[in-house]
Formats: structure tokens, C-alpha cells, sequence
């Protein structure tokens, strides 16, 4: 098993696990992990992938003051409704943009949508948006596009150019998506980004999105998820140009986080860590990560230590 050296900049908390799961729920009995973070009004609110007795993917909310303990409902606040979701919901991002909450996820199915639509391949696995008021109850609004297995999809924190945008990901690579009104995604507005990189081995066969992207002056940050042949999943960092995400600043070759402890090695998938949050707070970044898709752990480092390594790395 090939295990990369990471740059060091994140710091593990070392209160982690932040989050386990709970064996007197039915929902939530054997694994939580790859949580939807933001901060706001003084508190972290979490959204989180949980699996219980049957196995199916839901969505649990909590809600903590410092990142660490957590009060979090008896109930999930997002279940499958319907055959598109009949194998789960799945790795909830959530984003406020002009004051409404938009959450994606992906809805995974025991059977293709639309296969004689199919543009690439696949079609059991859906990238949804849903929107709330409230944090807590979801309208759905549909799939950012049907008749392919597309996921890790996220939306920017606003507009670019009067648009709504989105990184998702045709496999292999990450690609970007635009639209008036968060329904319709125009295929001949979409492009790709960046895939794999073949001369380095922790990202070498597959490359997804993580967290909502950050704004910095020097562009977006954009933490992601990457894996080789021995499927051990890293962290990495790339910086996209502010009005034009298709320009690549930089990306650096190392990753800046990779499985290290126990839980992180073992678990229900070994060797991943894996984020779906990365909220700034006080020009800190916290980055909050499934270990081995069975917990939740917390790792923070400086903003500007991240913005340095991503023009600079």
C-alpha cells in the first residue's frame, strides 16, 4: 500500500472523532461520515451521510458552537422518497446564496434514469439540488443532469457572470456548469477543468470536488479528492481563476491531507479521508472529513497558509 507524504498544513483536532455513530438509532447504527458544514449565527451547522440497518444512505442535521460537540436531531432531515433515491442520499454539500440554503447530494438508485439519454455512461447515480429556507426541511429541485453516473457536484457561494455555477464530475474529470435557475443546466454551457494526473501516483486514476469553493483574492480554493491504483483517497488543493473557473492557476503536486490514523486506515472503506465542508471562520479553515466511511474528524489550518501552498505549491 503506497502512502503519500502530505504537505503539512492541516492539523488534526485532537478530540477526533467529532462524530460517531449512534447504535440505539436505526438510521444512524453503523457509520456517519462526509458531512456538509457552514457556519453561521454563531454556530456550526452539520449535514452528514448516514447508514443504519438497512444499509441506505440519509441525511442527519446538528448543530454545535465550536466544531466539536454536537447536538444533532433523533430524525434525518433528508431520506429517500422515491425509485431515484431508493439506495440513498448521499454526501450533502450546502451552500447559502442570497440568503436561501441550497444543499446538493446525490441520489443513488438500484436502476438507470433515462439511458437512452445517456451521454457517458451509467445513469443509477444523480447529482440533486435541493433548497430551505430553514436549514432544515428540502425542496428538491432536480438533477443537475440525468442519464449519466455523475456526482461531487457543488455550487459556488454566487453568481458568476449573472449564473449560477456548479463543479461536478463526468468521470474521470471535474467539469463546471452554469444556470439561471439552479433546474436547467445547459449542456453547451458546460466544460472540463482538470482529471487525473498520471505522474502522480495519489491521484492518478480518479479526482473529484470536495468542499464549497473559497473566494480569495487570488482566485477560488478548492480542496479535492483524489485516488491511485491502490484507491488510497488524498486531499488536495487547486486555485481556479475568480470569473473564469475553466483557467487553472495553479495546482500543486502534493496533497495537503491523507489517511493517517486507525480510523482513517480501517472502517467500512479503508485508507479515506474524505470532505464534503471546508467554512472559514475567523481565517481559519476547517476542514471536516469522513474517516474510513464510518466517522467524522476535524482538521484546521490557516487560510493564509492554504492560499500560500495553492500559488505557490
Amino acid at each position: 500500500m503506497f502512502f503519500q507524504d502530505c504537505v503539512p498544513i492541516f492539523q488534526r483536532h485532537p478530540a477526533n472523532p467529532i462524530l460517531l455513530p449512534d447504535p440505539t438509532s436505526d438510521w444512524e447504527t453503523y457509520n456517519v461520515f462526509n458531512p456538509a458544514v457552514i457556519y453561521r449565527d454563531g454556530l456550526f451547522h452539520m449535514w452528514y451521510r448516514a447508514q443504519g440497518l438497512d444499509w441506505v444512505s440519509r441525511i442527519g442535521y446538528a448543530y454545535s458552537p465550536d466544531g466539536l460537540n454536537w447536538n444533532r436531531f433523533r430524525q434525518p432531515v433528508l431520506a429517500p422518497q422515491d425509485e431515484f433515491e431508493n439506495r440513498g442520499v448521499e454526501d450533502p454539500r450546502v451552500v447559502e446564496i442570497e440568503g436561501v440554503f441550497y444543499m446538493t447530494y446525490t441520489a443513488y438508485s438500484s436502476h438507470p434514469h433515462d439511458p437512452d439519454s445517456a451521454t457517458h455512461y451509467g445513469g443509477g447515480i444523480l447529482p440533486m439540488v435541493a433548497r430551505s429556507t430553514n436549514l432544515f426541511t428540502w425542496e428538491r429541485l432536480g438533477p443537475l443532469v440525468r442519464g449519466e453516473d455523475n456526482k461531487d457536484h457543488l455550487l459556488f457561494p454566487r453568481r458568476l457572470n449573472g449564473k449560477f455555477a456548479a463543479l461536478h464530475r463526468r468521470w474521470p474529470n471535474v467539469w463546471i456548469a452554469y444556470s439561471d435557475d439552479l433546474i436547467h443546466w445547459p449542456e453547451e454551457l458546460m466544460a472540463p477543468i482538470y482529471g487525473p494526473r498520471a505522474e502522480n501516483h495519489w491521484e492518478s486514476q480518479s479526482v473529484g470536488n470536495n468542499g464549497i469553493p473559497i473566494e480569495t483574492p487570488h482566485g477560488w480554493l478548492v480542496l479535492n479528492h483524489a485516488y491511485g491504483p491502490d484507491h488510497v483517497y488524498n486531499i488536495g488543493v487547486i486555485l481556479l481563476d475568480l470569473e473564469d473557473p475553466t483557467r487553472v492557476i495553479n495546482r500543486p503536486a502534493r496533497p495537503v491531507f491523507g489517511p493517517r490514523e486507525l480510523w482513517e486506515l480501517r472502517g467500512d472503506i479503508p485508507n479515506v479521508v474524505f470532505s464534503c465542508a471546508n467554512p472559514v471562520v475567523d481565517d481559519t479553515v476547517y476542514l471536516f472529513y469522513g474517516g474510513g466511511d464510518h466517522v467524522i474528524g476535524l482538521a484546521t489550518c490557516k487560510l493564509n497558509d492554504l492560499i500560500d501552498y495553492a500559488r505557490f505549491g
